[in-house]
């Protein structure tokens, strides 16, 4: 009786132990993965870009007479613009900045103003 018990109780495992486990495909795998980065870049990375686009394109457009705020809050008219630096005067002083401190555009500059 003590075999028959010990025997039924094998079966199931012996029953386990001949079939053989199917291994998931390497594209399964991978697929949450893959799909987590393509998420990232489409929400992250492009909207990123697009933005800094604008923003070279905006610099690069820069005038006399542009009125702009830069990274460091200080909101002036542009006096000169060069290759890599403007001019910036508020109130009755000038300083020189990169073009890559200015953020943003306020006031294109009027016409009349050149």
């Amino acid at each position: 009786m003590n075999k028959l018990i010990t025997i039924s109780l094998m079966l199931p495992v012996l029953a386990m132990a001949q079939t053989p486990e199917q291994q998931p495909s390497a594209i399964s795998t991978f697929m949450p993965i893959l799909l987590m980065f393509v998420v990232m870049y489409i929400f992250f990375i492009l909207p990123k870009q697009k933005e800094g686009k604008k923003t070279e394109q905006m610099r690069s457009s820069l005038k006399k007479g542009d009125k702009v705020l830069t990274v460091a809050g200080i909101i002036g008219v542009i006096a000169h613009v060069d290759e890599r630096s403007v001019s910036i005067k508020t109130g009755e002083t000038k300083i020189d900045f990169e073009k890559a401190a200015v953020v943003k555009l306020l006031e294109p500059a009027s016409d009349s103003s050149h």
